[in-house]
């Protein structure tokens, strides 16, 4: 990853076919744009590839996460379960719909712990938001039951892990609807997009139409659309899904290559007894984007990173301190109370985000660094990357 180590004639010749027809719209223009639909192409390639009965295009993945909860009846006044460890979008769709971000802890897996969702449960609980981390699954199945048994909604934020899968079922199919992101720097990207993939036909419908001011898309050339519904403005350009479709077809070749890399640098950690690596419910799914392993201690997790940053290894994450991903530094959040009205202020008895405390995740955070897994390595910045890593663990760690 990303997808954009790997661009190539593909990626340019797909755009010129859009610039070619000067419709960069998604919608409409049926004559002048000479049978050249990027966005549905792409939406049907990835709804054949991940196998949903449906899938839209959109803006981003935040836009994807809103229209999700839009559509499967997520709002003002419910509240979603979701994880501290995720990218910040997560929690601001659900904020922007008015819901309740409740947090709950994760396990190794380094998503949601199905066995504490209980703990944070109330009458007002509607959703559970689980993130698919770095590449790799949650505990799906087990949070999919959960959900069942409760009757609340599963919106799955698979936007870090496309191709990525749980006993051979793609994630994202496990709930009521799934969501990816393309942004710049994901395996597959349209520079900005998003999706949502959906088996519900109900579901899709209201996606669809939440996605573009709530037309419903019948006739050609938007003639004889209704407007079942009010919406917003998520749609994508002509132009961000022609990168797409060029760039999906190439996803079987990123996830060989990642996994050959993962594979041969998780191999040479291997001899450190000290190293632990993350659970992984099917490792035979793992996209590997990331490669995340656990120190004994935050102390020496700290430590190694400042070590392996040093040494030259670049793509190291110590998720604990970073601005984005993690809970603990996001101080705009634990501010919320103090800023702009959303509709969660309205309500009685609503978190105080700067008193929320998960020892268990943050336990886990503390010895975390997650490596990232890129493309265009040669074998011989693979060989040099893993010499440095194996240095540098031999300075702090017993083989």
């Amino acid at each position: 990853m990303p997808g954009f180590e790997i661009f190539g004639d593909e990626e340019r010749n797909s755009v010129l076919e859009v610039l070619e027809t000067g419709v960069l719209f998604r919608y409409g223009f049926d004559q002048a744009r000479k049978g050249r639909w990027k966005a549905k192409t792409f939406e049907a390639e990835l709804a054949k590839r991940t196998g949903a009965k449906h899938c839209l295009l959109c803006s981003s993945g935040t836009a994807a996460l809103s229209i999700a909860l839009a559509a499967c009846g997520a709002g003002a006044g419910d509240e979603v379960i979701v994880p501290p460890f995720t990218f910040i979008a997560t929690i601001e769709s659900v904020l922007n719909a008015g819901a309740v971000p409740v947090f709950s802890e994760i396990d190794e897996t380094l998503c949601l712990n199905p066995d504490r969702l209980e703990a944070v449960l109330t009458s007002r609980t509607k959703a559970v938001l689980p993130v698919h981390m770095c590449g790799a699954t949650a505990r799906i199945d087990e949070i999919r039951h959960f959900c069942e048994k409760k009757g609340l909604i599963l919106i799955e934020d698979a936007c870090q892990s496309l191709g990525a899968s749980f006993k051979g079922k793609a994630v994202g199919t496990f709930g009521q609807a799934g969501c990816f992101s393309f942004d710049a720097v994901k395996t597959v990207t349209c520079g900005e997009g998003g999706s949502i993939i959906t088996n519900d036909d109900a579901i899709y419908l209201k996606a669809d139409a939440y996605a573009d001011h709530g037309h419903d898309h019948k006739g050609n050339d938007r003639g004889l659309e209704g407007h079942a519904i009010l919406g917003a403005n998520f749609r994508i350009s002509e132009l961000n899904a022609a990168i797409g479709c060029a760039q999906l077809k190439k996803l079987d070749f990123m996830l060989e290559k990642q996994r050959r890399h993962k594979k041969v640098i998780r191999e040479a950690m291997s001899q450190f007894s000290e190293i632990a690596f993350r659970q992984l419910p099917d490792p035979e799914g793992d996209s590997a984007t990331f490669l995340s392993f656990f120190l004994p201690d935050e102390t020496k997790a700290r430590a190694v990173s400042k070590a392996l940053a040093a040494a030259g290894v670049d793509g190291c994450f110590y998720w604990y301190d970073n601005n984005w991903h993690y809970l603990r530094q996001w101080d705009h959040l634990k501010r919320f109370q103090a800023g702009a009205k959303l509709p969660i202020q309205m309500l009685d008895n609503c978190p105080d985000y700067s008193r929320t405390n998960l020892p268990q995740s943050d336990s886990i955070m503390g010895r975390t660094i997650s490596m990232q897994i890129k493309l265009a390595w040669t074998e011989q910045e693979l060989s040099q990357r893993i010499e440095k890593i194996r240095k540098v663990l031999g300075d702090f760690c017993h083989e």
